[in-house]
Parts: C-alpha cells; sequence; structure tokens
C-alpha cells in the first residue's frame, strides 16, 4: 500500500523541512483534477502529488516556493481556457482555485 499525502506531510516536517501544502478549492468547467487535492511543495521544488500538470501547476509550484520563504498563504488562480495550439500546455478549458500554504514542524 503506497503511503497517503498526509503520510508523506508528515515525514517531511518530521525532517524538520518547511513545505507548501496546495489544495484545490474551487472548479469552473473541465479541469484535470477535482476540488480537495493536494500537492506537496518542497524547498527544492520537488512536489508530491499533482493539482493538474502543465504549466498551471507549474505556477503552483513556483507560488508555493514563495508561501515557503515568506510564510504567507496565497491563492493561484489558474486559467485553463486558452485557445489550443501547438505551444498550449494543459489546457482543459476550465478554471481552478488553488490555495497554499505553509506547513512546518511547529505547526504540527
Amino acid at each position: 500500500m503506497s503511503a497517503t499525502i498526509y503520510h508523506h506531510l508528515q515525514r517531511l516536517v518530521d525532517q524538520g523541512l518547511t513545505v507548501a501544502v496546495a489544495t484545490i478549492t474551487d472548479v469552473k468547467g473541465s479541469v484535470p483534477r477535482e476540488v480537495g487535492a493536494k500537492m506537496i511543495i518542497h524547498p527544492l521544488g520537488a512536489h508530491i502529488g499533482t493539482v493538474g500538470g502543465g504549466c498551471g501547476e507549474a505556477d503552483v509550484i513556483r507560488a508555493g516556493l514563495d508561501v515557503i520563504q515568506d510564510g504567507k498563504p496565497r491563492n493561484v488562480f489558474v486559467d485553463l481556457t486558452e485557445d489550443i495550439s501547438m505551444q498550449s500546455l494543459g489546457v482543459c478549458g476550465g478554471i481552478m482555485n488553488v490555495f497554499i500554504e505553509a506547513c512546518r514542524k511547529e505547526d504540527a
């Protein structure tokens, strides 16, 4: 049985790391993941889980790194409605809001 995202989170904070947790809080239209989907962002940019992949997820990872640095939670609005072209990455036709917060040992 694979570890849940919560087991991974506990392991990372037990190591003394500050990580960011991204959670999809709202969706409209077609998106790759559902409300409640979570992703852990490691301070070195690696991640566990997914909020959908593509350039939208890259935006969430960048914001997650900022949250790790300044400790301030934030929302990221991911718009996947652009016209499809050869340069389009992850166009699904919907939008989603992703809430990102820091998690550290003293919070656990």
